[in-house]
């Protein structure tokens, strides 16, 4: 195999990649050979000459992206090990199973190769590519996920175009199919459209969390805010709500929570959509809930963005801890990864005290198994919840 381009750190600059990290960040770089390619596989080496590690390379904050530690080198093998190795991890925690079929297979660099996400849809693998790297190799990647996880997977779909604004958009990778599929979590029906839809179509990290709900919803009233597809307000109707109140900006995504109640024997008399700006509507709301959720899209991205979206959810949870009646919960969360779990915390109490309501903490919210968090890449933690007891 021909040698990799060299990519030279600065001296003392490779501390984080000894201890497994796997970003290098451009102001760590002394020299890239002019053979390294956008996009391309390069090998990392300390400023003294050490091999730490080969990956990704691209422009940008984010340099390189390792995939392997050490003087390792990749071989033709690579992506049928690293993948036969996320698929037994996610069979050993029990997927796919009888009840639930849709999961996450690969979680970026929790599952040691960042920029990569793979959901699974039924028989029906969705790659989306956060890095250029990745997306030059997801034909290979196709073909290995064919190989080692072909009893239970029979097409490969890439959703990639939103991810990296790439304008060739999506398609498929393998196999063929509509573009959507009828999938079961926690033995609840949903259609997830994974070709139009956000992300990969279904917000897979919340399965737990929509668990604990119907676990209370009981003879509750309940509001869903930013509901997209209606995940929390079927797994409330599941658990026993008396009603449920749907809310989303989203026309398409109000259709498909339509879809998805009357999917598991739901109708009108239960539940209620309503096509709302959601901060908005919430403030102007009078209606009273047993249980608010909260769970809006990522209100910053980038940390210049950190102090207003800290601000907007503070605002978000005062309208939301105003319409709770007494004894009442509010499913709260928080995706913004530049938001961490302090801080968060800190926002909500902040809410509570404006609100002037008596409130206790229940419970701690993340993302589930198969979202893993590597011990060496702490930012992988993205998701944030907290369950309150309002009085």
């Amino acid at each position: 195999m021909q040698p990799l381009p060299k990519v030279s750190l600065k001296f003392g600059k490779e501390r984080s990649l000894l201890r497994f990290h796997p970003w290098v960040f451009s102001g760590a770089i002394h020299r890239i050979e002019d053979s390294a390619k956008e996009g391309g596989r390069v090998q990392v080496f300390s400023g003294e000459g050490q091999a730490l590690g080969w990956g990704h390379y691209q422009k940008g904050s984010i340099t390189v992206r390792l995939l392997e530690f050490g003087n390792a080198l990749p071989d033709a093998g690579f992506w049928e090990k690293a993948l036969l190795r996320c698929v037994k991890n996610r069979k050993a925690l029990g997927f796919p199973g009888k009840h639930t079929n849709t999961f996450r297979l690969v979680h970026g660099e929790g599952d040691g190769l960042p920029g990569l996400i793979i959901d699974v849809y039924g028989s029906v693998a969705v790659v989306q590519c956060h890095s250029i790297g990745m997306f030059a190799e997801r034909e290979l990647i196709a073909d290995a996920l064919m190989t080692c996880a072909s009893d239970f997977i029979t097409a490969v779909y890439d959703k990639s175009a939103e991810s990296l604004g790439n304008k060739e958009g999506n398609g498929w990778l393998s196999g063929s199919g509509s573009g959507d599929e009828t999938c079961l979590e926690n033995n609840l029906k949903f259609k997830v459209d994974f070709a139009t839809g956000q992300k990969t179509g279904f917000f897979i990290d919340q399965r737990d969390n929509r668990a604990l709900l119907q676990q209370y919803a009981m003879g509750k009233k309940v509001l869903n805010t930013f509901c997209y597809t209606g995940g929390f307000s079927v797994a409330a109707l599941a658990g026993g709500a008396v009603h449920v109140d749907s809310v989303d900006s989203s026309r398409k995504a109000i259709e498909l929570t339509e879809h998805n109640v009357a999917l598991n024997g739901f109708g009108v008399d239960t539940h209620q959509s309503l096509v709302e700006d959601v901060p908005e509507w919430i403030r102007s709301n009078p209606n009273q809930y047993d249980i608010i959720v909260l769970d809006p899209p990522a209100f910053a991205k980038h940390m210049d963005a950190r102090h207003r979206a800290v601000q907007a959810y503070k605002r978000l949870n005062i309208s939301a801890l105003n319409q709770i009646n007494s004894g009442g919960l509010l499913f709260t969360f928080s995706c913004s990864q530049v938001v961490d779990k302090q801080l968060f915390r800190n926002t909500i109490t902040a809410a509570a005290i404006e609100s002037g309501r008596s409130v206790r903490l229940l419970h701690q919210l993340s993302q589930p198994a198969d979202h893993p968090v590597s011990l060496f890449h702490p930012e992988g933690e993205y998701l944030k919840g907290l369950v309150l007891q309002v009085d």
